[in-house]
C-alpha cells in the first residue's frame, strides 16, 4: 500500500478519506492510505456493489476511448482523472494513435504527483492540478492549454459528476466545457444511479462519502440526461454502464450491480 509518510510535493490530507484514493482501492490499486481503506471498507458495508461500480466505470472508459480513437479523435481532456492505474486514457489512446494528446486534470495532490511520475515527461500527456468545477481555470491550465480547441476534443467525465451535487451547477459545468469545444467534439459521462441498490443502501453510501471532502449525489437517469444537453447521443444512448458497447452481452446481474449509467455524446 501507499506509505503513510510519503510526501508528494503538495498538501496531502491523510486524516480524512479521499474519494480518488478510495476508488483506487476498489480497483485493486496501492495508492491509498489506511484512512481511505477503512472508508472504502465502510463503503462496501453500506454498498456491497461499490467495487462493481468502480470496475464497470473503468471498463467503460476503455471502451469509450477506443471508440473515440476509432472515430479519429486524437485529443482527450480527462476531468477528475484520479489515481493512475492500469488502463489509463493515454495507454488506451496511444494503442490506436501514438500521436494522440491527453490532458489529465485532478485536484487531488496524490493523484497529480503519481500521474507525473507515471508519465515520465511524455510531451503528449500532461497532468494539471485544478478543480474541474472551475472550467475557466481548467482551460487555462498549462497542460490543457496545449490542446487545440479549434479541432474536436473528447471531454471525459467518468465517475466525476456525482461530486457536483447541485443539479444546476452540474448542468452549467457540462455546458461550459461543451461551449469550449467545436462541433464534432464528444462528452463521455458515467454517473452513479440506483439500479440494484436499495434506498437504505443509497443513504448509507452517501453518509460514508459525506465523511470525505467530496460528498456525492446519486442521480436518476432523467437528471443525468440533463447533463448531456447539446449533445447527440451515440447509440445506444444513456444506458447502464455495462450495456454501452459491451465486449460481450452483460448479465442482468452485471447491469444491476454497476449502479450507474453511461453515455457518449457528440456536439452538434
Amino acid at each position: 500500500m501507499f506509505p503513510e509518510s510519503k510526501r508528494t510535493g503538495g498538501e496531502v490530507d491523510v486524516e480524512r478519506p479521499n474519494s480518488a484514493r478510495m476508488y483506487d482501492y476498489y480497483l485493486g490499486g496501492s495508492t491509498n492510505f489506511e484512512v481511505d481503506r477503512e472508508a472504502a471498507e465502510a463503503g462496501l458495508q453500506a454498498m456491497p456493489y461499490a467495487r462493481d461500480y468502480a470496475v464497470a466505470n473503468r471498463a467503460f472508459l476503455r471502451r469509450a476511448v477506443s471508440y473515440l480513437a476509432n472515430q479519429g479523435i486524437d485529443q482527450f481532456l480527462d476531468l477528475g482523472s484520479g489515481i493512475p492505474t492500469v488502463g489509463n486514457v493515454h495507454e488506451i489512446a496511444h494503442r490506436h494513435d501514438p500521436h494522440a494528446r491527453i490532458a489529465y486534470v485532478d485536484h487531488e495532490p496524490v493523484a497529480v504527483a503519481h500521474a507525473r511520475a507515471l508519465l515520465d515527461e511524455n510531451p503528449l500527456v500532461t497532468i494539471d492540478e485544478a478543480d474541474i468545477r472551475d472550467p475557466k481555470a481548467v482551460l487555462r491550465a498549462p497542460g490543457v492549454s496545449q490542446i487545440d480547441f479549434s479541432r474536436p476534443v473528447a471531454v471525459l467525465a467518468v465517475a466525476i459528476l456525482p461530486f457536483v451535487p447541485d443539479q444546476d451547477e452540474a448542468t452549467a459545468l457540462t455546458a461550459a466545457y461543451r461551449e469550449a469545444c467545436v462541433p464534432g467534439s464528444y462528452l463521455a459521462v458515467t454517473h452513479i444511479s440506483q439500479l440494484a441498490a436499495t434506498d437504505e443502501q443509497v443513504v448509507a453510501a452517501e453518509e460514508v462519502m459525506a465523511r470525505t471532502p467530496t460528498p456525492v449525489r446519486w442521480r436518476p437517469p432523467e437528471e443525468i440526461a440533463e447533463l448531456l444537453h447539446g449533445y447527440e447521443l451515440v447509440p445506444p444512448g444513456l444506458v447502464p454502464t455495462p450495456s454501452w458497447h459491451p465486449d460481450q452481452p452483460p448479465s442482468e446481474d452485471d447491469i444491476a450491480r454497476s449502479n450507474a449509467y453511461a453515455a457518449l455524446g457528440r456536439r452538434v
